[in-house]
């Protein structure tokens, strides 16, 4: 199989790299300062086994890698709120043989959040979900590191909604090969919905910066607690955190082996960089979202989701709001029932 890592950065470059590294074929797809750097110098992943250069085929639009492949597979990296934008271009894609991508070829969406798949399940026959356990970052335009050791980092897959089938358990294969430990579950989206809890987090390490403190963790607390409700409201089974601390074990340790220490989440690194995005609207949003359907009020989703929207529009940058400011926001939101 040949993987089209659609959005060569942090995870996207360090899926590619891993793949590329134990011999299987990838070509990476990715835009602007990153396509440059990656089109003239290669990929650099830095892991604690010591840095790489891949020097991989390298496209900034489909359009550029020309008629697609039978035993192509489509991994969605990007951000998700940019997916819209990347499924619509890969979708109508030409295959060898006849037919479209999103007609022929599986599309693996390997993101935080949970819509990503919904808005694939329009378009693509075969979709499959994978809970991104992989502690990474975007370095510079053309460099990534993952600092996870013994393993780089833990990717359930399955199919979506539910389910798994040969292709599920093809892309595991390739994945364990490549310092990656990849299960192939019936129900990834449970795994997914409990990534998501712990995901809430994340607006509160972007805005207040990392590490947190006592009560920016406290405050985390809050929001995965509304979470938890909104889930239970809405009938949506999640994996517990004691699951997920079994199964994971000791498997992954992060190694700061540049002696520098790990910056912050995906959400942090998106202000770091200025990028004037974010995706708080699909993890924070998910909870408000869900919370309106379903009747339940998310005071501290709702307030972090609109404070990390704003933060990005305007690039403000990471950190920058002190969490004493971040709480007093929510409480004031929280008191006024809104």
């Amino acid at each position: 199989m040949r993987y089209l890592i659609i959005g060569a950065g942090a995870v996207g470059g360090t899926i590619g790299g891993r793949l590329a590294q134990s011999g299987h074929d990838v070509v990476l797809v990715a835009r602007g300062a990153q396509y440059a750097a990656l089109r003239d110098n290669g990929l650099c992943l830095r892991t604690p086994d010591g840095p790489r250069t891949h020097r991989l085929p390298v496209v900034d639009r489909p359009e550029a890698l020309g008629t697609l492949r039978p035993d192509d597979v489509l991994v969605l990296t990007v951000k998700t709120q940019d997916s819209a934008a990347a499924l619509a271009a890969w979708a109508g894609r030409p295959v060898e043989g006849g037919g479209t991508a999103a007609f022929r070829l599986p599309l693996v969406c390997a993101q935080n959040g949970v819509e990503s798949e919904r808005l694939a399940l329009r378009t693509f026959r075969r979709v499959y979900g994978v809970c991104v356990w992989l502690p990474c970052e975007f370095v510079e335009p053309g460099v990534v590191s993952a600092a996870g050791t013994p393993l780089t980092g833990m990717l359930h897959i399955g199919r979506h909604p539910a389910g798994s089938d040969d292709t599920a358990r093809a892309i595991s294969a390739d994945l364990e090969r490549s310092h990656i430990e990849a299960p192939v579950v019936d129900d990834v989206m449970r795994w997914k919905y409990a990534k998501l809890l712990s995901n809430l987090a994340n607006a509160v390490q972007a805005l207040s910066g990392a590490p947190l403190d006592e009560e920016g963790r406290a405050l985390c607390r809050r929001a995965r607690a509304e979470g938890e409700a909104v889930l239970a409201a809405a009938g949506i089974v999640y994996t517990g955190e004691d699951e997920e601390r079994t199964f994971r074990g000791d498997k992954i340790t992060l190694k700061p082996f540049d002696g520098s220490p790990r910056g912050g989440g995906s959400s942090w690194q998106s202000l770091h960089r200025g990028t004037g995005t974010i995706e708080a609207d699909y993890l924070n949003g998910e909870i408000a979202l869900l919370g309106r359907l379903h009747g339940v009020p998310t005071p501290v989703n709702d307030v972090l989701q609109e404070l990390a929207d704003d933060a990005a529009r305007h690039r403000r940058p990471a950190g920058a709001m002190p969490v004493a400011d971040l709480v007093a926001a929510v409480d004031a939101r929280a008191g006024t029932g809104g």
